[in-house]
């Protein structure tokens, strides 16, 4: 059992039923916008000492954005990373709240209570990213590494970073880099706070099927977990 806190934000798919006849999304677009792969290569309830996902669709409440973000991308979107509209017609603040209410607060709330509990060594962000940049992303169009390991302005020691990269370095041959394109979201920088963070996106560009991408990142997260116990 690995010392580790593990988070999966972004594998649901389901649409909350109080706002559900409000998207005007299929639920391919759903799917789209979401980790698809995430379930399958983060499912490491066995491995590791804590783990927490939810299967609300990132589309409908992104729990790795505050609360306070309202922009299009926020935590309770407007339109997908893809530019689409996500609803019908505006939400209104009090379904937006009750949104948050229900399906963020309650995620955080238990983020904090396990990361102030001391017993894990270092909390884990897992999600997949697109293979090339979407419209509404920070690199849109680029091709994307097959890996990208973030600590943001410091949510981990530099030191556990890098070392985490050597470790998926050797399991992959691929491109794998720290803080590019993405410097890590919400999840990491606000629950920096009670623990160390860092947050992962593998790529889902077809490089392995899902099952493998799961063995690396086990592989990875063993060797890094050796090196610093």
């Amino acid at each position: 059992m690995l010392p580790l806190l593990v988070s999966v934000p972004h594998a649901g798919l389901r649409v909350p039923a109080e706002v559900e006849p409000l998207c005007a999304l299929t639920a391919a677009e759903i799917a789209e916008d979401g980790d698809g792969g995430a379930a399958e290569i983060y499912s490491l309830e066995a491995e590791v000492g804590a783990f927490v996902t939810t299967d609300v669709a990132r589309v409908a409440v992104d729990v790795n954005r505050s609360r306070d973000d309202i922009g299009p991308d926020g935590a309770v979107k407007t339109h997908t990373c893809w530019n689409v509209p996500v609803w019908r017609r505006p939400l209104s603040q009090a379904e937006i709240e009750g949104l948050l209410d229900a399906y963020h607060r309650p995620y955080h709330a238990r983020l904090t209570e396990l990361g102030r509990s001391g017993d894990w060594v270092l909390g884990v962000d897992c999600h997949t990213m697109a293979a090339t940049g979407p419209p509404l992303g920070p690199d849109p169009g680029a091709e994307r590494p097959w890996v990208c390991l973030s600590n943001g302005d410091g949510t981990c020691p530099p030191e556990w970073i890098d070392s985490l990269q050597e470790c998926f370095r050797r399991h992959l041959d691929g491109p794998v880099k720290v803080n590019d394109p993405f410097r890590g979201g919400y999840i990491t920088c606000f629950h920096a706070a009670e623990m160390p963070w860092i947050q992962i996106e593998l790529s889902r560009a077809p490089y392995l099927p899902d099952d493998g991408k799961r063995q690396v990142v086990l592989a990875a997260l063993r060797d890094w977990t050796q090196r610093h116990i």
